[in-house]
């Protein structure tokens, strides 16, 4: 289910209807129950991976939490503590390179045999890539990372953790929020508030201006001359390469800008995801502006425990480069991704 879809148009009204109908101690059930069924529209055996994820990683921030409450030795606990916050990210990033990159590596790979002569590899299944993967793996992850940080407390609800990774208003293509602000959010009683209904439905709209009549009108242009670029002068292809900076800019920001609007709604604040990037004077300064949550969440938990910049330059430049190679591959596939029509900054192969 797109947000510039009819479908959108009607679910989201009555779930908002229902959700501020219903008793306060009920209502992050029934969210639950939308952003699945939200999810499930997609394909409905995409659940069963994101219930995967989020029972993994629900059970390791319990697990954690059991190590500080029941290990006395500091490092023993230390270490059971790691193992536990080791298996969940395999085991999740498994998933993800299993979904979502396993056909490129083969693609590749098959370059590499081909140019020798050898046997290609032929899989006998076809991975298809589910919605937002990405985006509810690293939201999970994060949070086993910030109850192993002691950041956050163990959550024992399973149904609240499962809303918190499965929210649907930033489920899809983010933000990728953090468990300090979002799970703490799922806590809190929400009521209904007239202007920040409006605050959260002019975002919506504004959002929606630079899917539909921005990025899908200039898309028009773009994939007539990039598909057919031999036929058009030097001009016109300079002109499409410009357009396209808004394309993928208006497509990937109006989609976050509707999420927020959304979740606005529901009385939820999710992060800030663009802020004006290309009015960055360096290149430092746009990666701190666009998708911001990614940007930062690679810097929370990838630069940092890497070590940043506290052992030494050397060291220092290895994990930047690092965090751009891992960061600018996955831009590269969202790229490729955003230039399909129907944009789904992520979830279309």
């Amino acid at each position: 289910m797109l947000f510039n879809s009819y479908n959108f148009l009607i679910f989201f009204p009555i779930v908002t209807l229902i959700y501020f109908l219903i008793p306060q101690k009920i209502r992050y059930i029934w969210l639950l129950i939308a952003s699945y069924y939200f999810y499930m529209c997609w394909n409905a055996k995409y659940a069963l991976i994101l219930l995967f994820s989020t029972a993994v990683t629900y059970a390791s921030g319990l697990l954690i939490a059991r190590a500080n409450d029941k290990i006395e030795d500091e490092k023993k606990r230390t270490r059971w503590k790691k193992i536990f916050v080791a298996l969940s990210f395999i085991i999740n990033l498994s998933i993800l390179f299993l979904f979502k990159y396993f056909d490129f590596a083969v693609e590749n790979i098959n370059r590499v045999l081909n140019a020798l002569n050898m046997q290609l590899l032929n899989p006998s299944f076809d991975v298809v890539l589910p919605v937002g993967i990405s985006f509810y793996i690293f939201q999970a992850l994060s949070y086993t990372v910030d109850v192993y940080r002691k950041d956050v407390k163990a959550e024992k609800n399973f149904l609240k953790y499962a809303l918190f990774v499965s929210f649907f208003p930033q489920l899809v293509a983010g933000p990728i929020e953090r468990s300090k602000n979002l799970l703490n959010q799922v806590h809190e009683k929400h009521y209904f508030d007239a202007q920040r209904v409006k605050d959260g439905l002019l975002l919506m709209i504004w959002g929606g201006f630079q899917k539909i009549v921005i990025a899908d009108r200039v898309a028009i242009v773009v994939d007539t001359v990039f598909n057919n670029f031999p036929k058009y002068g030097g001009m016109y292809v300079i002109v499409a390469a410009i357009l396209f900076a808004f394309q993928i800019y208006c497509d990937f920001a109006g989609y976050s800008t509707i999420a927020i609007g959304a979740a606005k709604v529901l009385g939820f604040n999710l992060m800030e995801n663009f802020n004006c990037p290309y009015y960055s004077m360096s290149v430092a300064e746009f990666w701190r502006r666009w998708h911001i949550s990614l940007s930062s969440w690679f810097k929370d938990y990838l630069y940092i425990p890497l070590g940043g910049n506290r052992k030494g330059k050397l060291r220092k430049y290895i994990n930047l480069m690092i965090v751009f190679l891992v960061s600018r591959f996955m831009a590269w596939r969202k790229m490729v991704f955003c230039c399909m029509g129907s944009i789904k900054p992520e979830y279309s192969k």
